[in-house]
């Protein structure tokens, strides 16, 4: 036997081992694609299907063979209708290692930081927010489907959009570089299983958006103000503000400096009314001074 595999080893040639290696790298991309995906159930599936047919041929069922042969050229328009986004996603990121450069436009320090501020501020105020940073992949489509918008992006103008009364409030804010390019835009929904029943709308469509591109998203949940970061078809939850920075700083490739937590933002001041049932206060010695001033010659007047 050793004899034998020797001699079949000699007769392997250079493009043989090219072409095993090749078929091998392809298979294990195809596998990172689709793991932690839907897509992953229905090749287990597609395996198991496969390998009742291959033992239905070597038993000879006549009839089990003509079904697989008759119905194999419409399983290959199947399969690329169910893994549409996994062959997309495929597309995409060889286009980009072929073209070796990137599209994205650069964000600065103070546009993400920015960002990081205002999530803060809709977590303290349990604002729902949803917040899409384009990287290399473009995301014109759902761009033109919002309101455009073509805007220097900075704190107050996130905290105006996502201002629960405001229109614009409902829908994602897609980010390009240090602009926000549009508001109120409508996004992909994830229709993977897996995720947890807890997610809503706005966090299913913050995944879906990362699911068929390399954007990156930021989402605040309305209900608890819990901040969360969805990429690649996966979402960290209940992210501080200080980690949600560090995450953004690595994914876009920025040195971070040295900074504080972002302070506690206030947006409005609070007055309280004053309680006619208590006795009044004494007045600070500003105020005493206001009132021990001569008033108007009118006044004295009427007074009299």
């Amino acid at each position: 036997m050793l004899n034998q595999f020797l001699e079949r080893w000699h007769s392997v040639s250079w493009v043989s081992l090219l072409d095993i290696v090749i078929v091998a790298v392809l298979a294990y991309q195809f596998l990172l694609l689709v793991k932690g995906t839907r897509a992953a159930q229905i090749v287990v599936g597609i395996a198991v299907l496969a390998a009742a047919f291959y033992v239905a041929r070597l038993g000879e069922l006549t009839t089990v063979n003509w079904l697989v042969t008759t119905l194999l050229p419409y399983g290959v328009f199947a399969a690329i209708v169910v893994f549409q986004n996994e062959i997309r996603r495929a597309l995409a990121k060889l286009g980009r290692k072929l073209t070796f450069r990137s599209n994205s436009v650069s964000m600065g320090l103070e546009a993400y930081d920015d960002i990081v501020l205002a999530a803060n501020l809709f977590a303290q105020n349990q604002t729902g927010a949803l917040i899409v940073i384009e990287r290399d992949i473009g995301l014109r489509t759902y761009i033109e489907s919002g309101v455009p918008l073509d805007a220097h992006l900075s704190y107050d103008l996130l905290a105006t959009i996502f201002r629960p009364s405001a229109p614009l409030h409902d829908g994602a804010a897609i980010v390009q570089g240090e602009r926000i390019a549009a508001a109120a835009c409508f996004l992909p929904l994830s229709m993977n299983p897996v995720l947890s029943t807890q997610l809503g709308t706005r966090h299913r469509a913050a995944i879906g958006i990362t699911e068929e591109t390399d954007a990156v998203a930021v989402v605040v949940s309305e209900e608890t103000g819990a901040i969360s970061l969805a990429l690649a078809g996966s979402i960290e939850r209940d992210l501080s503000p200080d980690e949600l920075r560090l995450r953004l700083a690595a994914l876009l490739h920025k040195k971070m400096p040295a900074a504080a937590l972002p302070r506690q933002m206030i947006t409005e001041p609070q007055f309280e009314a004053p309680d006619m049932s208590e006795p009044p206060r004494a007045r600070p010695p500003a105020a005493q001074a206001l009132s021990t001033q001569p008033a108007p010659a009118k006044a004295r007047g009427e007074d009299q």
